[in-house]
């Protein structure tokens, strides 16, 4: 199988939810999938063999801090990110166009490339479409990114169109520059279509990165600041412009609900740093809905954050223990609510997979929601 292909296995008979798989060199991603978030090549506080554990297929890295921060001569010795963090297993980088538009007043974006400073040390770097491809391919992820202009929320039409025909220019010469050597052998290149909340220019978008044709797609300028309405209607307005036989990406989105809706419209990947982050800051995602373990009123709850989970933070510790974790300060309690919470979004979507299977997704996401919004554990 070529690098990065997909394969549909089934669709929903009742919407455009679909199982399918995404091969790469370093093993098969069974979607939909919820790939970790490890910008500097660690999740945060979770070691690899914790990732494995909890049955992660694939986790990211950020091209942008792996560049700056060990520096690409470290990964080059060390022979790729996979033996730099000892993953050993799929991951995608994402190519630093999302970092350099979170810079802000940091950044000059050109039609050849964009002039940023540094947020470590404010040296000045520039990064080019063909830049971003050579730095991808040293560190050696199986699913690389076209760079991109990542379109501010909220943005006037004019500046939305200009900046998606940008990012079809930059997507045009990172394809040119990706096949310049073999590394399409090891790797796929994905196209990223931008346009922000504007559905005419999502169209556009997905059908001119049609013709540039990649073995994948992401939506990229969501989870920037728009509401879910209008994420859930930008997807709608972009998915049906894109092939059945290729991989779609939602780009960092990936709240429990979030990912419900969007498997329904037709999204097969997914990442965010949401449930790390908030798993560092107290919270845990569970079958009856979030809590936030730092309460008072779990100091003498000797029962598991989840009594339907079997990660290790619920095998072998209670929200009493996890609460003296946080009001201590303990490293450990930033380890075990990331853990967990990732476990959990992995188990979430293992059950959409199961449901795909037996054509009862609507049913599947009933019980789940009514559940996770019965009160019961959230807090």
């Amino acid at each position: 199988m070529i690098a990065g292909s997909y394969q549909l296995l089934k669709k929903s008979t009742r919407c455009k939810a679909r199982l399918g798989k995404v091969y790469t060199t370093r093993g098969i991603i069974d979607t939909p999938v919820f790939m970790p978030v490890g910008t500097q090549g660690s999740v945060k506080s979770v070691s690899t063999e914790q990732l494995k554990d909890a049955k992660a297929q694939i986790i990211l890295a950020n091209s942008y801090h792996i560049y700056l921060r060990p520096g690409l001569e470290i990964i080059k010795k060390a022979g790729g990110i996979q033996k730099f963090n000892s993953w050993n297993g799929p991951m995608l980088t994402d190519s630093g166009g999302f970092q350099i538009f979170s810079l802000n007043n940091f950044r000059k974006i050109k039609d050849d490339g964009v002039e940023f400073k540094s947020h470590i040390d404010g040296s000045k770097h520039f990064l080019s479409p063909e830049i971003s491809m050579q730095i991808q391919k040293t560190i050696g992820a199986d699913i690389i990114m076209c760079f991109d202009e990542c379109t501010p929320y909220p943005a006037t039409y004019d500046y939305a169109k200009n900046s998606m025909l940008l990012s079809l220019q930059w997507a045009k010469r990172c394809k040119e520059e990706f096949y310049k050597d073999e590394a399409h052998l090891t790797q796929a290149l994905f196209g990223i279509i931008q346009g922000s909340v504007f559905e005419d220019l999502r169209k556009e978008s997905a059908l001119k990165m049609r013709e540039i044709d990649f073995p994948g797609y992401a939506i990229g300028g969501v989870s920037v600041g728009e509401s879910k309405e209008e994420m859930l209607k930008v997807v709608e307005a972009t998915v049906p412009y894109l092939p059945e036989d290729k991989a779609r990406y939602l780009m960092g989105v990936g709240m429990p609900e979030d990912i419900w809706e969007s498997v329904e419209r037709g999204i097969d990947m997914f990442d965010c740093v949401i449930p790390t982050r908030n798993g560092r800051n107290g919270q845990a995602f569970t079958s009856y809905g979030k809590l936030n373990i730092k309460n008072g009123e779990f100091k003498e709850d000797f029962t598991p954050l989840d009594s339907e989970c079997d990660c290790q933070a619920c095998r072998g510790y209670t929200k009493a223990y996890i609460n003296h974790l946080f009001r201590s300060q303990e490293i450990l309690a930033l380890t075990l609510l990331s853990l967990h919470n990732i476990h959990f979004m992995i188990k979430l979507t293992d059950k959409i997979k199961k449901a795909l299977e037996s054509d009862t997704f609507f049913e599947a996401k009933k019980d789940f929601f009514e559940k996770y919004y019965s009160k019961k554990g959230a807090l």
